[in-house]
């Protein structure tokens, strides 16, 4: 066994033929590492398969040398956005002469020991789909791709594939399922990959459990409900949310009163950078922190106009700003 931690440096191979076979561990479910390793290995020229297992991603992988070589150089080296890779060990194996290069059923083969991705905030490629009109996830609040979206909190077990999730419940559509096919498609092996014609839908419900609106009906109506000085409860990523409008102070303090939250301060979503400096000063450390794909919450001196309500940080000078991390979010 050969291990090729994520920093040392690799030893160029003879020009010859071989198979190997990669052992890759850390962060590497659900960031598009299989996507990944599949163009490389097709430009590369390579044969052999990549899946996901309990212990990460296997890939086995055939052809020249220098070329396998490579294969390894760009997994740690150049791995996707939203991996971590932690070690690439190489395990050599006997010719195969096979063609094509594949991406494989994942295998279960015991106690699981690899992180999941955690979620990530909608990416701008997503967001340009959101809002155009003349797009199929226009105004869509669960529009994702393999950049970005829920991860960990869709998951039930590893390894991480759809079957595995909340969303095996939702079969893609025509249109969805060539995206996920297509190795070119940013969509490419995307699990949580859903449209208004497959996926999960919104839904406004009232306190006694009526069903209120669907589909962007609810949005505009949950912004009403905003409007009018009530209290949300949104469901996003990780759990709910306890919303209601920062700049009313009567709604503010109700939710106090029904948290039983007397003095701890909330945090306020802006819905944009831009709105986040007219609320507090940010210098350039918690701007890029803000808009990062983690999106969280920052900590900001609150300028003294900001309309926000004083019961939002009673007593303090700083004031917890976020920004939108889900399409609903957006549309909100």
């Amino acid at each position: 066994m050969i291990p090729f931690p994520a920093s040392a440096e690799r030893v160029p191979l003879p020009a010859a033929r071989l198979r190997v076979r990669l052992r890759v561990t850390g962060t590497v479910q659900g960031v598009g590492f299989r996507p990944f390793v599949y163009r490389h290995a097709v430009a590369l020229g390579l044969s052999g398969s990549v899946c996901n297992d309990s212990g990460g991603v296997l890939i086995e992988a055939e052809g020249p040398a220098l070329q396998i070589s490579e294969l390894q150089r760009l997994l740690t080296d150049h791995p996707p956005p939203l991996a971590r890779v932690y070690a690439v060990v190489a395990q050599p194996l006997p010719l195969v002469d096979e063609t094509g290069f594949l991406i494989v059923e994942s295998v279960d083969d015991g106690a699981s020991d690899v992180p999941v991705s955690v979620d990530t905030a909608t990416c701008d490629d997503c967001l340009t789909e959101l809002f155009d009109p003349a797009n199929r996830r226009h105004r869509y609040p669960f529009v994702n791709c393999t950049n970005c979206g829920p991860r960990y909190t869709i998951v039930r077990s590893v390894p991480y594939d759809r079957p595995a999730t909340t969303m095996a419940g939702f079969t893609m559509c025509a249109a969805c399922q060539r995206e996920y096919d297509d190795p070119a498609d940013r969509r490419f092996h995307a699990q949580p990959n859903a449209c208004p014609a497959c996926g999960p839908r919104v839904r406004l419900v009232a306190g006694d459990g009526i069903q209120v609106a669907v589909d962007d009906d609810a949005v505009q109506a949950t912004v009403a409900v905003l409007r009018d000085g009530k209290i949300v409860a949104l469901k996003g990523l990780g759990g709910f949310h306890l919303a209601v409008d920062a700049g009313n102070d009567v709604a503010v303090a109700e939710l106090r009163r029904r948290k039983v939250r007397d003095d701890k301060p909330f945090a306020v979503m802006a819905r944009d950078l831009a709105e986040a400096q007219r609320l507090c000063r940010l210098d350039a450390d918690a701007a890029a922190a803000l808009v990062s794909p983690r999106r969280p919450i920052v900590l900001a001196p609150r300028r003294t106009d900001a309309p926000i309500a004083t019961g939002v940080a009673p007593g303090l000078p700083d004031i917890g700003v976020m920004l939108p991390y889900t399409p609903l979010h957006h549309l909100l």
